[in-house]
């Protein structure tokens, strides 16, 4: 038997939740697709989606948490457009961390990175 399967979402705890949801809001155009409220448990679940794509991005705030130590185990999540350098324009424009565009060894530049406000890495790609 075969089971049917396809990617959920994607988590990342956030110290400010709506500094959070105003970057992703701000940077790509995310609209809240369900608040989860748990007061007694001190947490707020936030799922976000790109309009038209149904995979999402949950924010995770617990109450009262600073900072979170990010490691060196989280990479990056990825966010495909096809006017790469419009949207960098953009970002950098409204004074996001970013970096410049760049591209994998002997290839033209495809790619670049912003922070959201917890130091998150976003990979924005051309999409081919």
């Amino acid at each position: 038997m075969t089971q049917t399967m396809r990617m959920a979402h994607t988590c990342v705890r956030v110290k400010d939740l709506n500094a959070s949801i105003e970057f992703y809001q701000k940077a790509f155009g995310f609209v809240e697709n369900n608040r989860k409220d748990f007061p007694e448990a001190e947490f707020t679940l936030v799922y976000l989606s790109l309009p038209n794509d149904d995979y999402e991005l949950e924010l995770t705030y617990n109450y009262d948490h600073g900072a979170y130590d990010l490691g060196d185990g989280y990479g990056h999540i990825a966010i495909a457009t096809e006017d790469l350098q419009a949207l960098h324009d953009k970002h950098a424009a409204a004074g996001f961390d970013v970096t410049e565009l760049k591209g994998l060894p002997g290839v033209p530049p495809s790619y670049y990175f912003i922070k959201d406000p917890d130091g998150y890495k976003i990979e924005v790609i051309k999409e081919d």
